[in-house]
């Protein structure tokens, strides 16, 4: 598994999982319970297969969300 970008942001992240998941790429979110520990607004790293991750970053690049990914 490969970080792509990490983010507080759940609209953002269900919003890629919906793009990502209609061209058959599941995204993992990691540390989405933060908030039950009382770490909202917690980042949470969005991760995918190492085989996938050249596709989805073109992706998400394509869909004007380039600026998500760390450096």
């Amino acid at each position: 598994m490969i970080e792509l970008f990490r983010t507080p942001d759940i609209v953002l992240i269900s919003y890629v999982r919906s793009l990502l998941s209609a061209e058959n790429i599941e995204i993992v979110g990691l540390d989405e319970n933060m908030t039950n520990v009382g770490l909202a607004g917690a980042p949470q790293r969005v991760m995918v297969d190492d085989r996938h991750a050249g596709r989805a970053r073109r992706l998400l690049e394509d869909a004007g969300l380039g600026h998500v990914f760390k450096s």
